[in-house]
């Protein structure tokens, strides 16, 4: 924002230094960490170095380099919209002037409205998979940390200015398909869903679980199916399609109630036979061993690195039998979406931390095998979902919370609150009111929590309206529309405030000015905790503005400039929950 003044000082400095028979000095800014003021930093230890080298003068270099910054500080005097400078021990500090530093946040934010925080094109393709279900299987809770994930990835990508394509790869094969096939045919055959689709699949699959377990004998009759299969027997495998198309359509309703969108959709069965390829072509060239019929195919990855001690380990990449394995699957996927996408940058694959290893496995055969993207792979690992007790998600045992239910129980408790706060609403109005909130909540205690940490789903802990959670966030949104709607005019126009800024005020648009900078960094990071932390801190810091600084009661100039930062404030929040996809609402 202070682009032209900062030229206009690096060219003093400059001519300061040519003045002086000093080297060019290479400028290099940084910000001073905020403390009440705002301002810009550069060190002269580099320059104060090569002029001792250059003219082969010995002595202290901090001395010399404070030396340095204390006659550009004279030099400079007092610079258009700084309030102050200092040399301190070889850095040239230089304070923006609060009032103008203020005046032009508040203009970029009003000015740039919903494009405020995003970043220029970078000109560079990112691949997101994410979410991954396993068709014949309930959606719960447990997969909705990948889900959520996954999307505010891409979307903090696309604020930042990448080209997002969304993917997803859902298991749509092997023996967790053949059981629930198995099951249908032997009891359920010619039924169909006819609501809540995943979890009448969800239903079946733990339904023959439970059948397999209560009578091990009937693994003869799977196998019998699994064998169809192979042999890919054309009754079967029509059957397959309808069913895999009910999952389908249940993971449809699933992401459009989660507004999540996917660009492209892989499936495992669309790449078991390339796999086998890729892994016939390993055995070929050397990279992989063919250890059957007693073992398997296998890639003996530290072997192969000349590593002595243990990294990688040995991966299996087909079994005894010759069937595919997740790692067949994945190194043929990885050189179907590089096929699909070739000038992609980087291709993420957003997947619970338990196939860390997996993963360094599978990209690292890639890179022995020559493929020049190998190393534009990457896996973003996250930890699981579990009920409070420290119980896991299971679909075999049926310990789930279902997402339809999920939504149902937080809608319903957040219309109560919302049927409290707003009984002068439409009954319609305050249920599409509740849906944002509940969603909204559910969505943030997803993303709220370090990537790599457990979430334990809590019905309190997602809905708790106070504290950090989005309804929290949201209702500062509102508050903020309130004070606009109120006022009911034209916005008042740009000018420097017309007072000394409060604390808070300052506060504030501090937090307001950070937005940019921390989408960067939640992209550069893969980290929308850094941006969920943002949008907590923009309505806490809103919400203690509120509290302390009058706004429509104040005297005109104190008015005026606090109506453009309570514009400012209602944009950014309201920026910051659109890339993390939460709903803002306008009444709550």
């Amino acid at each position: 924002m202070f682009e032209l003044e900062q030229k206009r000082i690096e060219d003093q400095i400059r001519a300061y230094c040519a003045d002086s028979g000093l080297p060019e000095p290479k400028l290099q800014w940084s910000s001073i960490p905020f403390s009440g003021h705002w301002g810009i930093s550069t060190s002269f230890f580099q320059l104060a170095a090569q002029e001792a080298r250059e003219k082969g003068l010995k002595g202290n270099v901090g001395e010399r380099a404070q030396a340095i910054a204390s006659g550009a500080a004279a030099v400079l005097g007092s610079p258009e919209g700084f309030e102050r400078l200092e040399a301190v021990r070889g850095y040239l500090n230089l304070y923006f002037s609060t009032a103008e530093y203020t005046r032009r946040v508040l203009d970029t934010v009003l000015t740039q409205g919903d494009a405020f925080g995003c970043g220029k094109p970078k000109g560079e393709q990112v691949m997101v998979e994410f979410s991954q279900p396993n068709t014949h299987k309930a959606f719960h809770v447990g997969h909705l940390r990948s889900a959520i994930l996954g999307d505010v990835l891409g979307h903090i990508l696309e604020a930042a200015g990448y080209d997002v394509v969304r993917a997803n790869y859902p298991g749509d094969i092997g023996l967790h398909v053949i059981k629930w096939m198995w099951n249908y045919m032997k009891f359920h055959m010619g039924e169909k869903p006819q609501q809540d689709i995943t979890r009448w699949m969800g239903d079946l699959y733990s339904e023959a679980s439970k059948r397999l377990e209560a009578n091990p004998d009937l693994e003869a009759e799977v196998r019998e199916v699994y064998s169809r299969w192979d042999k890919q027997d054309p009754d079967l495998v029509a059957l397959w399609k309808e069913t895999r198309q009910w999952s389908l359509d249940g993971f449809k309703e699933m992401y459009e109630l989660l507004g999540i969108h996917f660009d492209v959709y892989y499936f495992q069965s669309m790449v078991e036979e390339s796999g086998k390829q890729m892994v016939a072509d390993l055995i070929a060239r050397g990279i992989a061993k063919d250890e059957r019929p007693d073992g398997a195919v296998i890639v003996k990855l530290d072997e192969l690195l000349g590593l002595t001690k243990e990294k990688y380990r040995v991966m299996v990449v087909l079994r005894s039998d010759g069937t595919a394995l997740y790692a067949t699957e994945d190194l043929a996927l990885a050189a179907r979406k590089f096929a699909d996408y070739p000038n992609l940058a980087r291709s993420l694959y957003v997947v619970d931390v338990r196939q860390s290893l997996h993963f360094q496995q599978v990209f690292k055969t890639l890179e022995l095998a020559g493929f020049p993207w190998a190393t534009r792979c990457q896996h973003i690992p996250y930890e699981l979902v579990t009920l409070p007790g420290n119980v896991a998600m299971a679909s075999r045992e049926g310990t789930v919370v279902l997402l339809e239910d999920l939504v149902r129980e937080a809608t319903a408790r957040a219309l109560s609150i919302v049927q409290t706060k707003n009984p002068e609403l439409s009954a319609e109005k305050q249920l599409e009111i509740a849906q944002a909130v509940a969603l909204g909540a559910i969505r943030y205690s997803m993303i709220s929590r370090e990537n790599t940490k457990v979430v334990t789903f809590d019905w309190e802990a997602v809905l708790n309206f106070d504290g950090q959670a989005a309804p929290y966030i949201q209702y500062a949104y509102v508050r903020a529309g309130s004070i606009l709607r109120k006022w009911g005019k034209e916005m008042p126009p740009s000018a420097l405030p017309a007072y000394e800024l409060s604390p808070a005020e300052v506060q504030l648009v501090e937090v307001i000015s950070r937005l940019p900078g921390e989408i960067q960094t939640a992209a550069n990071d893969y980290r929308p905790m850094t941006l969920s932390n943002l949008a907590y801190d923009l309505a806490k810091a809103f919400n203690d503005f509120y509290n302390q600084c009058p706004v429509l009661q104040a005297e005109p100039a104190v008015r005026d400039g606090r109506l453009r930062l309570v514009a400012a404030a209602r944009q950014a929040i309201g920026n910051a929950l659109n890339v993390l996809g939460v709903i803002a609402p306008q009444a709550m």
